[in-house]
């Protein structure tokens, strides 16, 4: 694949292949719990809310600092199922980051490396569809971090709430006519989608507030722009 995405239908073929190939037994136990099939509706798919807070925003000199996780349906978020990891990073943290995520140095002093969590993260990631708000996070980073511990590649599927607002607000025919106006685009940061929706604004740059910020809102787009019969295959990336 040279470092590309899958396509859209054949994310249950590559992580077969992976499954076949792997040598590393926790990656491979997740590739050979594989993902649902393209067809299945999003009513019936079980999805969890995926989010991290990191040092920067460029995976290959940046690290992983939290990661929180909130399994949930089109109908249910299971709050009593959330994890939260805070971890700490290889490179000491900077002034800038912990003034965005308020994670400070003695937190990470104090926290496991992420390896120490691998086996918790990936059983939780397991058979699970992962939904995400802007996948060149949380995708880039898991794969660089764990190729850096483990010296194999780690892509998965996942629903990014962004691409799907980016859909409707910068693909439209409408949203050229307002670029065509001179009109700004419309935001499609995760507290601005939220807000389009109706939903409550919470705080931000915390992994677990955020991962449950993004449940919700891919709920709300489900039940404003899609229907529950939609097959994931239209939806993921």
């Amino acid at each position: 694949m040279r470092g590309a995405e899958p396509d859209r239908q054949r994310w249950p073929e590559y992580l077969r292949g992976r499954a076949s190939v792997c040598k590393e037994p926790r990656l491979a136990r997740y590739f050979a719990a594989g993902t649902l099939d393209p067809q299945t509706p999003i009513g019936d798919a079980t999805l969890v809310a995926l989010d991290m807070e990191t040092t920067g925003l460029d995976a290959s000199r940046h690290a992983i600092v939290s990661i929180g996780l909130v399994p949930f349906t089109l109908n249910r978020i299971c709050l009593a199922e959330r994890r939260y990891w805070v971890v700490r990073p290889p490179r000491p943290l900077s002034r800038e980051s912990v003034a965005l995520h308020r994670i400070t140095h003695s937190e990470v002093a104090e926290a496991p490396d992420l390896e120490a969590i691998f086996d918790d993260l990936l059983a939780e990631l397991s058979g699970r569809l992962a939904v995400v708000h802007y996948r060149h996070i949380e995708r880039p980073f898991l794969n660089s971090a764990i190729q850096g511990r483990l010296g194999e590649e780690f892509k998965f599927p996942v629903i990014d709430t962004m691409s799907l607002e980016a859909r409707i607000h910068r693909q439209s025919l409408w949203a050229r006519f307002r670029r065509w106006l001179g009109r700004p685009p419309v935001s499609i940061r995760l507290h601005n989608s939220r807000e389009r929706y109706g939903l409550p604004p919470y705080q931000g740059h915390h992994a677990l507030i955020d991962a449950l910020a993004t449940a919700e809102l891919l709920q709300a787009q489900v039940a404003n722009h899609y229907r529950p019969e939609t097959p994931i295959g239209s939806l993921w990336s």
